[in-house]
């Protein structure tokens, strides 16, 4: 039996929450799911999106470091081929000559691979945007 005294007694208080409230907390809750779901989705999609973008630019960096040695591999070689070149001269003008020959070619050869690395370093900024391009339209819709 329940006690008359008591304040927390079913008996005397009656506690029923109205539709209206009832309604209100439901929706709130349905909304809550669904920003979850969807900060979840972004979470999700951000997280792969920043993996693509580090494998793209290692790969980036790799190829681009071994064009810098094998740029760096044939400058030398060439350098060697001049100085070798330079100690069979056999007058000054010839000297002269040679130097000046050797070096049009290292300045048309420095242009060619400055040109080659700038465009893969192009490439490699290109490609590591691609994955942030593709998770951002999934968000933002472009302007009509």
């Amino acid at each position: 039996m329940t006690n008359p005294s008591d304040p927390f007694s079913a008996s005397i208080i009656p506690f029923e929450v109205p539709e209206q409230m009832r309604a209100f907390a439901e929706k709130g809750v349905s909304q809550a799911r669904d920003n979850y779901a969807k900060f979840k989705d972004a979470a999700e999609t951000h997280n792969s999106t920043v993996e693509a973008v580090f494998t793209t630019v290692s790969k980036g960096a790799s190829e681009y470091s071994a064009k810098l040695i094998e740029f760096f591999k044939a400058n030398t070689t060439s350098s060697l081929d001049f100085a070798q070149e330079l100690f069979g001269v056999k007058s000054p003008s010839e000297a002269l000559e040679l130097w000046t020959s050797h070096t049009r070619k290292q300045f048309e050869t420095y242009t060619a691979q400055a040109k080659e690395l700038a465009e893969l370093g192009q490439k490699v900024a290109a490609d590591a945007a691609e994955p942030i391009k593709a998770g951002a339209s999934k968000f933002y819709q472009p302007a009509a």
